[in-house]
């Protein structure tokens, strides 16, 4: 089976976020059961800083907003991929510093309408072999808003691949003008309620729903959740009248990269077999790296970790709003490590200052800094508002630190609260509430420090949570299963 595999990003090229993480372990997982990938990605100039032996294999021409683009399509190599990257080199409208989607101050670049625009019609131009590769795919992947235009065009070929369309957060629907859509020359018929017109606008991500042959989103609860007016960002009844070919796969985790027997990042190794001291040894690392000044005095209290956007979908108020009563009221200790609202970061900085011996703050994100806290926080906290799959919270797991999640999305599908009930089958691995408010969190929170001053109890979920699968292979074989429907179909 040939697939081409369509992202915005993938790591460890660039990533913003859990997009990145799946664009590389899936597609990886993909070719152990020997499906013959290409990931094809837009070359940001960050990215193509990355490569190694870069070839050309062919021109396109591609229509943008009133011009026309030619792009080279790159080949190459990276030794975290066992099979060929394909790079859509278009310099006018890739090759920028920073974030892919985002200027420097923050907001979106202007042009995001036409660049994504040509790398959707560059990705359809090499699903029919445009460029002569002797290379067709069985299957074409695309995931996000991104990539929503990449099965719109598809339809218009007359020899169409399997198209397969993952949203991985609704919240960003891909939205633009009406005079975008006709700047851009897409095909009249696409501006219909039944197309890619959504109130007024288009949006790529309704054009990815709408054309593809299966959507998927990231987790069974959130495939319910989407179809939902809460959650649906407008798109709910547009969803449930597809629920026919709406699927929810749960994402993985590479075991290898998140393996705290192995981490390069960590200062001290551990595994199921021996939690101990290596838990401890890493707190104290982590507690060094963020200026404690006598690390050792504070193994015994409760450290809880976030690492998170600092926006209010992650719930990040809800944490800022719970540490002061907190502090007052227990000998807990925060490290939390993010960027995102000014006004969240500024709070994060002013608790730290107001209390330089309780409350750790990293504004920015720092992968190394990322897996020490996973392994030396006690407790994780992931109160997200809304989660489609969540991948932090599958990281604490592994590495032995109960999270503390809303029931929402992949988190509910991932995290068995620590009820009674739960504990004595030997099932419960974290803590789980109900109510996005600050006096559930922190109740939840009073609740999990208790299970800490517990040893056996405490020991056993982390046990449990550890011995848990959550690797792609499982995911991977469900995506096949789904690709060779269409194959057969």
């Amino acid at each position: 089976m040939k697939l081409l595999f369509v992202a915005s990003e993938a790591y460890p090229l660039v990533k913003t976020g859990g997009l990145g993480d799946v664009a590389y372990s899936l597609p990886v997982a993909l070719h152990k059961a020997e499906v013959d990938v290409r990931l094809l990605l837009p070359g940001y100039r960050d990215l193509l800083r990355k490569l190694r032996g870069v070839r050309i294999l062919g021109w396109l021409e591609l229509q943008g907003a009133g011009q026309m683009h030619t792009a080279r399509i790159l080949e190459s190599q990276h030794p975290g991929y066992p099979f060929p990257l394909w790079i859509v080199d278009c310099p006018a409208l890739f090759d920028r510093p920073g974030n892919p989607y985002l200027q420097p101050n923050g907001y979106d670049w202007a042009d995001n309408a036409e660049r994504y625009t040509v790398f959707a019609r560059a990705a359809a131009e090499l699903a029919r072999d445009a460029l002569q590769l002797d290379w067709t795919p069985d299957v074409v992947h695309a995931h996000d808003w991104q990539t929503g235009l990449v099965p719109a065009f598809l339809d218009m070929l007359p020899q169409r691949p399997q198209r397969i369309f993952t949203i991985h957060n609704l919240a960003y629907g891909g939205h633009f003008s009406q005079a975008d859509f006709k700047l851009l020359e897409l095909p009249s018929y696409w501006w219909s309620a039944e197309g890619a017109e959504f109130y007024g606008g288009f949006s790529m991500l309704k054009a990815g729903i709408v054309y593809a042959d299966a959507v998927t989103t990231v987790s069974p609860t959130y495939a319910r959740e989407i179809c939902t007016p809460a959650f649906g960002y407008g798109m709910d009844g547009l969803l449930l009248s597809r629920r026919y070919k709406l699927h929810g796969i749960l994402n993985g985790i590479d075991p290898d990269v998140w393996n705290p027997a192995t981490d390069p990042y960590l200062p001290a190794h551990y595994s199921v077999e021996q939690i101990q001291p290596g838990k401890s040894l890493n707190k104290a690392a982590l507690l060094q790296r963020f200026g404690a000044q006598n690390p050792a005095e504070h193994l015994a209290f409760p450290l809880l970790g976030m690492v998170s956007r600092l926006v209010e979908q992650k719930g990040v108020d809800l944490v800022i709003n719970a540490i002061p009563g907190l502090l007052a009221s227990t000998e807990a200790r925060f490290v939390l490590i993010g960027a995102g609202h000014g006004y969240f970061e500024q709070r994060l900085l002013d608790l730290a200052a107001q209390h330089p011996e309780r409350v750790f703050v990293f504004i920015g994100y720092d992968e190394q800094l990322a897996h020490l806290l996973e392994a030396g926080a006690d407790i994780f906290l992931m109160p997200s508002r809304f989660e489609p799959c969540g991948l932090n919270q599958m990281y604490s797991l592994r590495y032995g630190t109960p999270p503390i999640v809303l029931h929402t999305g992949g988190l509910a599908d991932t995290v068995v609260d620590s009820s009674p009930n739960h504990i004595a089958q030997g099932v419960a691995n974290g803590f789980v509430f109900h109510d996005p408010i600050t006096s559930a969190l922190k109740g939840t929170i009073l609740r999990a420090m208790d299970y800490f001053y517990q040893p056996a109890v405490w020991y056993q979920l982390q046990i449990t949570g550890m011995k848990h699968a959550f690797g792609w292979d499982n995911s991977a074989a469900e995506y096949l299963t789904l690709y060779n429907k269409g194959a057969t179909a």
